[in-house]
């Protein structure tokens, strides 16, 4: 594909829900039309020293035609991942509760084509055979997620699942038998529908006390064997689709034909607000409780498409970094500047969330680590101004 190629391409409308504040259009940049490339090829001129090709990190006996674990550093960590959602199923098994996916793939409409959770691949009941298939891969690592309801199945945190504990144990202790190494995801959007229902789940203050205890329980039940913890996965996605689009679990929106409530405007904002201090407070439980004793880390995986800016035009370019803005730094600024970047305040005014002096001690620096998924990249123009909002 060629560089013009790409330049001829016309910008597209990029879904929005009513209010948001990014404004920004974007198109796709076909990222995928490279997957299949070898990562260097007998034409390309040698690495640059201290490249992930180097030899000093790599064997220096490997070919390159093809992508090939040689080429990588000696410790690089090639790994499999799932959500419990999609693929334990058992959703009546082993003391579990009901989830908010539950709820929403129940309700018609909702998905496509009507299917759920209910027995998905079965991993409750295989686990076994699944941790077969990923050491036969060759795998180093399996990064799964703990279904908070099978912990707490109706949200409260007087007494954990022993039930839930008990099948988490069997699989992490599957997985270090055959020398892989347990990733664990504590949040990976099956919210118990009971605390959605009590109190709103993500856009209360209430959440976090309840993700700080559920998570409590998983460092003590698990640490001593997981030792890379991540506390949520993507939060831009459950804080947006959960409660701006209402595409996704609890399917909450300003639009009256999807939900029967739901503020677009101000709900992902909470939603994502809370998540942040819910990671914070767990991160801090783990440190102080946990981490010299087991030696672990704990970090939190973002997604985020990498956004270029479709002309070099100054427009152009401040939309780019406006959409790595509204993506990466809506969650990451918080944590290593201590506030929300500059252009959501400018853009989101009062509805964009303050946090206390407290809030920000206990976020900043609260990651070992930085997780990323990387799914495609986009170019950003300028979006019209937005009227009637």
């Amino acid at each position: 594909m060629s560089a013009s190629t790409v330049e001829s391409w016309r910008p597209v409308p990029y879904p929005r829900f009513k209010n948001c504040c990014c404004s920004c259009y974007l198109c796709l940049w076909q990222a995928n039309c490279f997957a299949h490339l070898p990562l260097r090829s007998p034409n390309m001129a040698p690495p640059a020293h201290g490249s992930l090709l180097d030899s000093k990190v790599v064997d220096p006996s490997c070919s390159v035609q093809d992508i090939h674990r040689c080429q990588f550093p000696q410790h690089f960590v090639f790994g499999t991942a799932t959500s419990s959602y999609q693929v334990e199923g058992a959703v009546k098994d082993g003391g579990r509760g009901r989830s908010i996916w539950d709820t929403f793939s129940y309700t018609a409409g909702k998905i496509t084509d009507g299917s759920n959770g209910d027995i998905a691949v079965d991993q409750y009941h295989k686990y076994q055979e699944d941790v077969n298939l990923i050491a036969g891969m060759g795998f180093d690592a399996y990064r799964f997620s703990i279904a908070w309801p099978r912990i707490f199945p109706d949200g409260s945190i007087k007494e954990a699942n022993k039930e839930g504990i008990a099948y988490y144990n069997r699989l992490i202790n599957s997985l270090i038998s055959q020398g892989i190494q347990p990733y664990a995801t504590l949040y990976h959007w099956d919210l118990p529908q009971a605390l959605q229902d009590s109190f709103g789940g993500w856009i209360s203050g209430d959440i976090v006390k309840h993700f700080v205890a559920y998570a409590e329980v998983c460092f003590a039940a698990f640490g001593d064997r997981v030792k890379n913890w991540i506390t949520l996965n993507e939060p831009l996605q459950f804080s947006v689709n959960g409660y701006g689009t209402g595409i996704h679990a609890p399917g909450r929106c300003s639009d009256r034909s999807l939900s029967l409530a739901g503020n677009s405007s101000t709900e992902p904002y909470l939603a994502a607000h809370h998540a942040l201090l819910a990671h914070a407070g767990a991160a801090n439980v783990y440190r102080k409780n946990f981490q010299a004793k087991q030696c672990g880390k704990i970090g939190m995986a973002c997604d985020f498409q990498w956004v270029e800016p479709l002309t070099n035009s100054p427009e152009d370019k401040a939309a780019a970094q406006r959409c790595r803005e509204f993506q990466l730094g809506w969650y990451l600024d918080p944590i290593f500047f201590g506030d929300y970047p500059a252009s959501m305040r400018k853009h989101v005014g009062d509805r964009l969330p303050r946090f206390t002096a407290g809030e920000i001690k206990a976020l900043m620096g609260s990651m070992d680590f930085v997780g990323i998924n990387h799914y495609t990249s986009r170019f950003a123009t300028p979006a019209p101004p937005a009227t009637g909002l």
